[in-house]
């Protein structure tokens, strides 16, 4: 599968759930939009992994000074 932009890979993959959920696909049918809703799932967190390793932080040191840090997703979720 092409890669494609971030947010095409989200609306096709919403598409998808949306059809899967819908229930009027054959067997078939069911099977492939899954597949391809997988593969577009791991393009996307694919592409969010690697923005989370661009972020970064400005914070002040001890000296009051500012510096970048990498962003620390630990931190966040406290």
């Amino acid at each position: 599968m092409p890669e494609v932009k971030f947010e095409e890979a989200l609306k096709k993959l919403e598409k998808i759930v949306e059809d899967l959920e819908g229930g009027d696909l054959s067997l078939d049918e069911a099977l492939k939009k899954y597949q391809e809703g997988i593969e577009l799932s791991r393009q996307c967190s694919l592409r969010l992994e690697s923005a989370k390793k661009k972020i970064e932080t400005l914070v002040k040191n001890k000296k009051g000074e500012f510096e970048l840090k990498p962003f620390d997703e630990a931190k966040t979720e406290e």
